[in-house]
């Protein structure tokens, strides 16, 4: 197993793990679901004893089963953890399959139970998971246009096939995690110098002109929580500071206090901003990240906007405890809202698969004056269903001639335009395709529970 670079470690980690482990047995998790007592969600009661990072697990856990969290009540002060979840489906409407609820209850005992796949939580670092079928890259730098099409030229030349990536953009930085496996065989590439040769020649991409910010580069064999790492890759690569120049890009920008209540030694976090999909989730795994305790919280969606508030401690017991902290926290929530801000035209690419169609598409992007901001990638068996953000490079919108020409090129009913106010629907039928692309991510495990069709 892989840890990514500066993983704390400690054997009483170790030793609290066994410890909570062994409680964890004794007191196993209880899952109830409730559909009778709300009249648009679906009420999910999820009591266990009380760890470290419980909260985030079971946020993650919904997260990964595609559930919209519409409120929360969180009370985990003391040796138990009780927390309400009021969910949706991706539809909005209650879940009321009752396959579906089983699998959820399922999910939720496996994931967060003695015997779950979570690593300790306390460690900074999400642990990757051995794997002979990927070969896993993390790479965090300066972003820049181009940058995508870059990296996957070069994979290509190394004779690399991308089947799995993501890559988040903010604030002129960039992280990027991306499983790749050898192009001849389809499997993980093990050789040391082969393996050296590639971080040293992605390592020198992200860098770039730009030698006042170090560049990034992890190889490992093996598979990781994609979204929960990037946070973390992001958090480590300060993409919170230099902030103040972009703070305007955003509109509406998230409003975010952080004040001490000393009668109960807590300090209180509120959010408030524009919901979105997996918002709980971001801010969540930022409070984890940063080494804070969530006591006790509330989430409520159903406003005009989102309201989170949460009160929290350090992980050694005390609450905020100097101005510098508070702002420090301020900052890097408001980026963690701000990384899945869908920067730029949404873009949706549906069609086969083909090793090396991410540098022919994104190679296509860059020579049409595009860059990619936000790329989400994956395959539904043979087919390639592909999302990416993109604004061209002076950060303006996208101009309905220059998507025409690229559509022309990749393949009119291949490449779908979402959101532009001058651009007409594309037609529902298939048409023969120029590209075929590779395949990249999905949560596993979740279409055995027949929550989300393959």
């Amino acid at each position: 197993m892989a840890l990514a670079d500066g993983e704390a470690t400690s054997s009483s980690w170790d030793s609290d793990d066994e410890y909570q482990k062994f409680i964890q047995k004794m007191n196993p998790p209880r899952v109830t679901i409730d559909n009778a007592s709300c009249v648009n969600a679906t009420v999910i009661h999820v009591d266990s004893a009380n760890k470290y990072g419980i909260l985030l697990e079971v946020v993650q856990v919904l997260t990964d089963l595609k559930l919209i969290v519409k409120k929360a009540y969180i009370s985990s002060d003391g040796g138990w953890f009780m927390d309400v979840f009021n969910v949706t489906n991706q539809s909005g409407l209650k879940i009321i399959e009752e396959c579906a609820l089983e699998g959820i209850k399922d999910y939720i005992h496996r994931s967060i139970g003695p015997d779950s796949c979570f690593l300790p939580s306390r460690r900074r670092a999400v642990g990757v998971e051995p794997s002979s079928d990927y070969t896993l890259i993390e790479l965090t730098g300066t972003d820049r246009p181009g940058l995508i099409s870059e990296l996957s030229a070069v994979l290509m030349n190394l004779e690399c096939n991308v089947v799995n990536a993501e890559v988040w953009t903010h604030n002129k930085r960039a992280a990027a995690i991306m499983q790749v496996t050898d192009r001849k065989s389809g499997l993980a590439i093990s050789d040391a110098d082969r393996l050296g040769r590639i971080k040293e020649r992605l390592c020198n991409v992200f860098k770039g002109s730009n030698r006042s910010r170090d560049a990034k580069t992890t190889v490992a064999m093996g598979i990781t929580h994609t979204e929960r790492r990037l946070h973390q890759m992001m958090l480590e690569d300060r993409d919170y500071e230099r902030y103040g120049k972009d703070r305007a890009s955003v509109n509406p920008r998230p409003t975010v206090s952080v004040v001490n209540w000393l009668q109960k030694d807590y300090s209180v976090v509120t959010i408030r901003c524009k919901d979105r999909p997996k918002l709980l989730f971001d801010t969540v795994c930022t409070l984890t990240d940063m080494q804070y305790v969530v006591f006790h919280g509330s989430v409520d969606t159903e406003g005009p906007e989102a309201y989170q508030e949460y009160y929290i401690r350090h992980i050694d017991g005390s609450p905020v405890n100097s101005e510098a902290e508070r702002q420090r926290i301020i900052q890097c929530l408001e980026a963690a809202i701000e990384r899945r801000v869908s920067e730029g035209l949404k873009l949706e690419l549906s069609t086969g698969d083909r090793v090396g169609l991410l540098s022919d598409v994104t190679r296509i992007f860059r020579e049409n004056g595009l860059t990619v901001t936000r790329a989400e990638v994956s395959t539904r068996g043979d087919k390639a269903v592909n999302t990416f953000y993109v604004r061209d490079a002076a950060g303006s919108s996208v101009d309905l001639k220059t998507l025409e020409a690229i559509r022309q090129e990749i393949g009119q009913t291949v490449l779908e335009v979402k959101g532009h106010p001058d651009h007409p629907k594309s037609p529902p039928q298939e048409s023969p395709t120029r590209f075929l692309f590779s395949s990249l991510f999905r949560p596993r495990s979740l279409c055995n529970l027949g929550l989300i069709r393959s």
